[in-house]
């Protein structure tokens, strides 16, 4: 049993940063704008996540350096995509490749540097119950914050008017524009929403997840977010169970390894994105179903003046 209470704790942490960034990437979505940066974005708060958490010695400065780093290679792409009307697709591609680039950089003086000892975060009471304590209540505080910010985005899209007006903007942004609403302006705020968030994510990675800076340390996990949204079907509370979903594939391949099970390395770190493959493929079986969820703008650009 305290091996499943380990791995279920294991899981949790390793799909925050997915769930995490699952959500900025569907917000950015439901406006109809995609984002294939997600991984570049990441790459740039991991380094500046972990650089400032190295000197300040404090994570939630560090998740805030995250958020304003991912936030504003968001708004380069937004300003781009939006006002000037780049392809979505090739920008978001070159930010993916820039952040890459500049990330390994940037952090070059950090490779091989470890944050200070962490602090122990476990509930107390909580965590000393069998088996669930150690599986629930020994994570980080962020762990936490994830699952109340997957209801309340959730809340907000489906529930308030200002979600109505994203989801509307993502659906018909010229019908948006004809009610008066600026939609140029209000698809750059969710950008750059959406960039916090990745970044909030790539912060995470780099202060709690590993705790340590090396060159392409997201591993793709931008890519396994953005394949999030379309398997959750852009809804909040899906990408979360999906993100928990990945994150367990994740950790099986270590839980097996530490297991003895006789299998390739090479093919254990193959499960999470042979998992991702596999549920695209089975999804895209049905195009009928991914055009009724999908925003009907996703990937187009909008003109106010024609």
């Amino acid at each position: 049993m305290n091996e499943l209470a380990l791995l279920v704790a294991a899981t949790l942490s390793a799909g925050t940063p997915l769930a995490i960034a699952g959500l900025g990437l569907l917000i950015n979505e439901r406006v109809g704008v995609l984002n294939l940066g997600a991984e570049g974005i990441m790459l740039i708060a991991a380094v500046a996540g972990f650089a400032v958490a190295f000197h300040s010695g404090n994570d939630w400065i560090a998740f805030a350096a995250g958020a304003a780093a991912g936030a504003l290679a968001a708004a380069v792409f937004g300003v781009l995509v939006i006002w000037l009307n780049t392809n979505q697709y090739a920008t978001g591609l070159a930010l993916s490749l820039f952040g890459a680039g500049f990330s390994a950089f940037v952090g070059i003086g950090y490779v091989g540097k470890k944050l200070s000892e962490r602090p122990n975060h476990a509930i107390a009471f909580l965590s000393d119950l069998p088996v669930i304590g150690t599986a629930l209540f020994r994570q980080h505080p962020m762990v936490y914050l994830t699952i109340a910010v997957t209801l309340f985005v959730a809340w907000v899209l489906m529930r308030t008017r200002a979600g109505l007006v994203l989801r509307a903007i993502g659906e018909s942004p010229e019908s948006a524009h004809a009610l008066g609403y600026p939609v140029r302006s209000i698809r750059l705020l969710a950008v750059m929403t959406g960039g916090a968030l990745c970044g909030i994510s790539g912060a995470y990675l780099s202060v709690v997840y590993a705790p340590l800076w090396v060159e392409g340390l997201v591993a793709g996990r931008g890519w396994i977010a953005l394949a999030l949204t379309t398997f959750a079907t852009w809804r909040p509370i899906r990408v979360l169970l999906g993100a928990y979903l990945f994150g367990g594939v994740t950790m099986l391949q270590l839980h097996l390894q530490g297991q003895g099970v006789q299998i390739a390395s090479q093919i254990m770190s193959m499960l999470p994105y042979l998992a991702t493959i596999i549920v695209l493929v089975l999804i895209s079986r049905n195009p009928l179903w991914i055009r009724v969820n999908m925003p009907a703008s996703l990937g187009k650009p909008f003109h106010p003046w024609q």
